[in-house]
């Protein structure tokens, strides 16, 4: 049986790389799979709290539920990013952050 501490720490190491990814990468696809990352770390903290036992009969499967709707709302994230990407290299024909600014107009 590992211990939940093991989760959490490589949920801290998966949500520290995908910071800096998010933080340092220019690159929007890449941007898009650090925050990728991100949830997939929160994700991993939810399930591995959920591990904990509990004293309340409510949350039984609270940290499973919660990992549900993130990911369906990183679903969208997807979607919505794939577009703007699009989008970006259809008028620039580069997928650089930083000429994204023609995308006000």
């Amino acid at each position: 049986m590992i211990p939940v501490e093991h989760y959490v720490v490589l949920s801290a190491v998966l949500f520290t790389i995908g910071g800096i990814g998010f933080l340092w990468r220019r690159n929007v696809i890449v941007t898009l799979m650090s925050i990728e990352i991100m949830l997939n770390a929160v994700n991993l903290a939810l399930v591995a709290f959920n591990r904990l036992p509990s004293h309340s009969a409510n949350s039984v499967h609270t940290g499973q539920v919660f990992t549900f709707f993130i990911i369906a709302a990183e679903a969208a994230e997807v979607a919505v990013g794939l577009a703007i990407v699009l989008s970006l290299f259809r008028i620039r024909r580069t997928v650089r952050s930083d000429e994204a600014d023609l995308l006000k107009n």
